[in-house]
């Protein structure tokens, strides 16, 4: 009897097990996989996307919600975008969700869009993160506050925001072109709302939104990077398996556009210098065939420099700049293009070239070189992104709202095999003028109209769809400071004085990132040398004695690689990202740009027209006009040295003093390698291939003008606080700038570090954040940071506060700033605050060296700075060992009251007084 138990034990025990594994197995199977991405469903409905990539480092969990500002019903506009704010509130497990997003070091984010709300934290790659970031996730699906008490201050947080978008001419423009649009769907309401929707919204509806959309079975969650597959899911299924879906069934917007019948105008006016031409056109969904035909149209129409409008507009000396925009969207989208026409240039003649070429395309179809150009460059642009686990990782979200996240690949594949026939075909469909907004109505006999379908068949478009072999998971790269500094090969090339920094690692795609610097002249041989930096940097890349600007592009998205310079008072850099094939050829490209430049009249003067553009529209932007005179106040030097601070009229003049002729002068006088010179790669590479090539092709690049840095020394702030009038814009900026001395190779370093982290800078939490947008809900950006100068001579440091805000909220913005400065010197920080700012910090280092544009930056500063890997440990072991005295007396070492500070605020104040409140703290 008693064996038979033990037989009847083992047999309840094993089907226990099996049950327990079948059910399992039943709570979250795999569906899909695509190059490299896995999809998984939960028995809930929830869809999984997993994506491993050895190579990153770092972790990025995003969670998109299958609702955007489409799903809005009468006086909810902007609701989507709203809840998106409130879900950051927090939740009973996760009460401070600001606070927790700081310890962990992330950098997060959430947006909305028309078809999609998404939530993102990226992370250092460890177990204790994935399963923080999940919980989270998981914890305000269901149960986020959504409490009236948030909503009253978060509201006018997003009406500020709302009121940064009043600002821009060319958004306000766009908005009320896209608007006029469409007579019913939801896709001509922008995203962000309406004002008295934001305001007047009861909790109740939000609250009823929320529970009706955020859900298992209208969610998509996808991670990516470093990570094991099943203890993910295992994870997965733990935090979110018990998630039961809603019983009553969601239904989908029914509204369907009708066709439009007739051109549409729309006139705006407001204040500004900067005229804009824009013209949309209505287009199918993003998971129509059309759609990848359209967008190579648009790439043959906007590109630079090849494109239609481009070369009509721009070379033509009609406008500065073209633009396009077309967003992937679930149902009927539409293309928009815009250009921009200084105001000494006629916006009526520059109209009429954009119709024309626009009416054209009927007469004049698409050539077969143009869409080979196209597709190289739209495949390349894809590529990179693909490369790209962590950016992948959110971009996902913008074609799981437009129906499924396979239409990525899909639409590359359409774009790959689209012909010349099929794209002409569609531009003949769409591109006519009844179907495009920029006119007025125009009564014909014959009324042209074109019916935008919406996709059908979705599912069997994607159910089946294998794709292409993905790019692999890359190596498992350690990001500790010893692991780096002992797979970093430094040394100096022999035949040149290059000072190199090579770190070989397998990553995901065989991706390479390359930076080469070189330094040359000083202060008096860069006197009064204005723009000419920047400018003989900016146009390397607009051709060579063999090559235009056109072959350089062609080039480069044949190669899908990309390559860009900077130039500034002698020093230029060059950046390289590419793959370990196209390397050597990305090399030749751009030793070709550096070494034989031909510096164009034409291209120089669109640099020109496009620069002088730019400054004419932030002529009365608050944010600019404040920035420029923060460094004004602040003016050092005098006119011609090469830190001197332009204002509006002297930068103007000096652009418009650049000529080809200052340009090759600048070139013959600073570019080649003197005395120092720096090569950083990272990536998959072969370094003998490397230093063979910087020996052969760059050791006879030479410059006699050996490089002594700017001397830039430590100088008191001046003490004002300034007014700005911007008329016309609902937003206004307010800054303050307080300089130390001080740089990071002193002892206070490290504590200065984690005050600023705890002063302005922590993720949606910090002192002057939790202020003024958590608390007083006055503006949507709000912040400060600690700038500690990397040169131990000049010790320039300095602390900024800023913060974006109603104009009618100054004095309240200025009150914040005074009381939470002068609350920080006097009662200083908190243990909490030193734990959560630590954590943080030591966190936020751990993701940027996982990154190889930010790995690279470091290397070279610690090349140039005669620094390796092991001074950053050591401030690290600093930072973890600090106490909360150490931070309070670097607090009130360097930190000082407001009345102390360089403050300027820039806005439409109309009459109102800014004043410092002189009510006495607590």
């Amino acid at each position: 009897m008693k064996k038979i138990n033990q037989k009847m034990k083992l047999f309840m025990l094993f089907t226990m097990l099996l049950v327990t594994s079948l059910a399992s197995e039943a709570q979250i199977k795999q569906t899909a996989s695509v190059e490299g991405i896995t999809e998984y469903v939960l028995d809930n409905g929830m869809k999984v996307l997993l994506f491993p990539d050895n190579s990153s480092q770092t972790i990025t969990v995003n969670i998109t919600y299958l609702v955007g500002s489409r799903h809005e019903g009468y006086g909810e506009k902007g609701m989507a975008h709203l809840l998106e704010h409130m879900v950051f509130k927090g939740t009973p497990n996760h009460p401070d969700i600001p606070n927790e997003l700081t310890a962990h070091g992330a950098r997060p984010n959430g947006s909305t869009y028309y078809d999609r709300t998404n939530y993102y934290e990226t992370l250092n790659a460890t177990d204790g993160n994935l399963d923080w970031a999940l919980d989270l996730e998981a914890d305000r699906m269901m149960n986020s506050f959504i409490a009236k008490k948030d909503l009253e201050s978060e509201f006018s947080v997003v009406r500020n925001e709302f009121e940064m978008g009043e600002n821009s001419p060319s958004r306000i423009l766009m908005q009320k072109v896209i608007s006029s649009a469409y007579l019913w769907h939801n896709y001509g309401k922008s995203t962000i709302g309406n004002r008295s929707d934001i305001e007047r919204v009861p909790i109740e509806n939000l609250q009823a939104f929320y529970k009706k959309y955020y859900r298992p079975d209208n969610a998509v969650l996808m991670v990516t990077g470093k990570f094991e597959t099943d203890k993910t899911l295992a994870l997965i299924a733990k935090k979110f398996g018990n998630i039961k879906k809603p019983e009553a069934p969601l239904r989908d917007i029914p509204t369907v556009e009708p066709a439009q019948d007739g051109e549409k105008r729309v006139t705006l006016s407001r204040v500004g210098e900067l005229q804009i031409l824009s013209a949309l056109y209505h287009i199918p969904a993003g998971s129509h065939e059309d759609y990848a035909a359209l967008a190579i149209a648009e790439e043959v129409l906007t590109d630079q420099p090849s494109g239609r409008l481009y070369k009509a507009l721009v070379d033509g000396k009609k406008a500065s700049s073209v633009s396009s925009y077309s967003p992937f969207t679930k149902e009927p989208s539409f293309l928009y293009i815009s250009a921009n026409v200084p105001s000494d240039k006629s916006l009526p003649e520059a109209e009429a070239v954009l119709l024309s070429i626009l009416d054209g395309l009927k007469d004049h179809p698409i050539t077969e070189e143009e869409l080979n150009r196209a597709k190289a460059n739209l495949l390349k642009q894809i590529d990179q992104i693909s490369r790209n686990s962590g950016y992948l990782g959110t971009y996902m979200s913008e074609f799981i709202g437009a129906g499924d996240w396979r239409l990525m690949f899909i639409n590359r594949d359409r774009i790959e095999t689209m012909t010349v026939d099929k794209v002409n075909e569609a531009v003949q469909r769409y591109f006519i003028n009844t179907n495009r907004t920029v006119g007025n109505f125009i009564p014909t006999k014959t009324p042209i109209r074109v019916e935008i379908e919406h996709t059908e068949g979705l599912d069997a478009l994607v159910s089946n769809y294998k794709g292409k072999e993905g790019y692999g998971t890359g190596e498992a790269f350690d990001v500790s400071y010893e692991n780096i500094q002992n797979r970093l090969n430094s040394g100096v090339l022999s035949k040149t004085p290059i000072e190199y920094g090579f770190i070989k690692k397998d990553n995901r795609g065989k991706t390479v990132t390359l930076s080469f610097t070189f330094r040359n002249g000083n202060v008096d041989q860069l006197m009064n040398k204005g723009k000419l930096a920047g400018y003989t940097a900016s146009m390397l890349n607009k051709g060579t004695k063999t090559k235009s600007r056109q072959d350089i592009d062609d080039a480069l998205s044949a190669l899908k690689s990309s390559i860009s310079f900077r130039g500034s008072n002698g020093k230029v850099t060059a950046y390289i990202s590419t793959t370990e094939d196209n390397l050597m050829a990305s090399l030749d490209l751009m030793a070709d740009m550096l070494k034989n430049p031909k510096f164009d009249e034409a291209e120089l003067e669109k640099l020109k027209t496009q620069e002088l553009a730019s400054i004419e529209q932030n002529k009365t932007e608050p944010q600019y006009l404040a920035s420029k005179k923060l460094r004004e106040l602040n003016q050092n030097y005098k006119k011609g040295h090469p830190l001197y601070n332009m204002a509006i009229e002297e930068e103007m003049e000096a652009i418009k003093a650049v000529t080809v002729k200052s340009i090759q002068g600048y070139y013959n006088e600073f570019y080649g390698i003197s005395n120092n010179a720096s090569l950083v790669v990272i990536g998959n590479f072969d370094e003998k291939s490397i230093k063979d090539y910087f020996e052969t092709n760059f050791s006879s690049f030479k410059n006699n003008k050996p490089y002594t840095q700017i001397a830039d020394t430590f100088k008191p702030n001046k003490v004002a606080n300034e007014k700005i009038k911007t008329p016309d814009k609902k937003n206004a900026m307010g800054l303050g700038l307080l300089s130390f001395e001080g740089s990071q190779t002193d002892a206070d370093f490290a504590a200065l570090q984690i005050a600023g982290e705890i002063f302005g800078g922590g993720v949606l939490k910090s002192r002057i954040t939790t202020r003024l947008r958590q608390n007083d809900g006055i503006s949507y950006g709000a912040g400060g940071y600690v700038n500690v100068d990397e040169n131990d001579k000049d010790k320039n440091s300095s602390i900024l506060v800023y913060a974006i805000y109603a104009p009618e909220n100054a004095a309240k913005v200025q009150q914040g700033f005074k009381e939470e400065i002068e609350r920080f010197i006097k009662d200083g920080i908190t243990e909490e605050e030193l734990k959560v700012a630590v954590t943080s910090w030591v966190q936020g280092e751990n993701v940027s060296r996982a990154k190889d544009n930010e790995l690279s930056s470091t290397i070279n500063n610690n090349l140039y700075y005669d620094r390796d890997m092991m001074f950053h440990k050591a401030i690290e072991d600093k930072v973890t060992g600090l106490t909360v005295d150490d931070v309070n007396k670097a607090i009130k070492k360097y930190f000082k009251t407001f009345d102390n500070w360089t403050v300027v605020n820039a806005g439409d104040f109309q009459d109102y007084e800014i004043k410092n409140d002189e009510k006495k703290m607590d």
